[in-house]
């Protein structure tokens, strides 16, 4: 990573240049100092009390990332949609999980991109930014190492992490526009459902339809919170469960799988501070529950 210094940031220290204006943390910066990262000003290796003047050239290289024991590298297919130094972005296919656990071991997004990051040579671990559902498609934000994840989870927690999701539900709702604004929480006595609970959570997802069929709905959603199971939760909630979502009451007669997919997603970059917009369309198998075009 280069920057060439400007005149007004002349003068500052390398750590305050880092951390003021490229959001550095303390963590990241001493991982870069201590861990096998280099820091260098027109091409000489300086610590980080070193005044940088106008027209410098600031280059940081990142120290490798242990990839993590329980994980295991797999040549799985991955849609990459697209990727640059800072982060990757893929069009998940249902079935995969996006990373391991207890259930789903292998075959996820995060065992495939191990096995990428190695026949590219490139050194750090996973870094899911905007995690999906296992039978959840679409559009998913990784951040390649531990600088850009910092800079893309402070943003997606002041909500500036776009993303619009494409669903199908059973029936019809009485709104064609709504906010559903109900708490969610882990029902009582499951360690995977969600429910509607008083207790729980702010949970606020908005929702227009898009297309009917005589037994379904096309909604596009956007979600102001981002809570586990949130878009299956609520509109479960409405007596709307989404079609294939036997979880939460819906019929797999039609699809095998919730139809819930992620259509689009916004973000600002970490490095270049642009806003970068990604569509995918939606999937066969969501089309052609109800014959819809794309």
């Amino acid at each position: 990573m280069q920057w060439t210094i400007k005149q007004e940031h002349e003068g500052m220290l390398i750590r305050d240049y880092l951390q003021q204006v490229h959001g550095f943390s303390r963590r990241i910066l001493k991982a870069v100092k201590l861990d096998g990262g280099e820091i260098a000003v027109n091409g000489v290796p300086q610590t980080v009390r070193f005044v940088l003047a106008a027209d410098d050239v600031l280059t940081i290289q990142f120290p490798p990332e242990d990839k993590g024991t329980f994980m295991e590298p797999e040549s799985i297919p991955l849609s990459i949609v697209y990727e640059d130094d800072a982060v990757i972005v893929i069009d998940k296919q249902a079935g995969a999980a996006t990373i391991p656990s207890r259930h789903h071991a292998t075959g996820t997004i995060a065992n495939g991109l191990l096995a990428y990051y190695a026949k590219h040579s490139i050194p750090y671990t996973i870094h899911i930014v905007t995690r999906l559902d296992r039978d959840t498609s679409g559009l998913l934000l990784v951040a390649k190492h531990r600088y850009s994840h910092s800079i893309l989870a402070a943003s997606q927690k002041a909500g500036k992490v776009k993303r619009k999701y494409r669903a199908i539900v059973e029936g019809h709702p009485l709104q064609r526009n709504g906010t559903i604004d109900a708490p969610i929480d882990r029902k009582e006595g499951s360690i995977i459902e969600r429910a509607v609970v008083s207790s729980g959570k702010r949970a606020v997802t908005h929702y227009e339809v898009v297309d009917e069929s005589p037994s379904h709905t096309m909604v596009n959603v956007q979600l102001e919170t981002g809570r586990t199971h949130q878009i299956r939760v609520h509109f479960a909630h409405l007596g709307h469960p989404l079609a294939g979502d036997d979880l939460y009451g819906g019929s797999v007669t039609r699809i095998s799988r919730q139809a819930l997919h992620c259509c689009e997603l916004t973000f600002m970059h970490p490095i270049t501070k642009e806003i970068v917009h990604f569509q995918s369309a939606v999937p066969d198998d969501m089309r052609f529950l109800s014959h819809w075009q794309p």
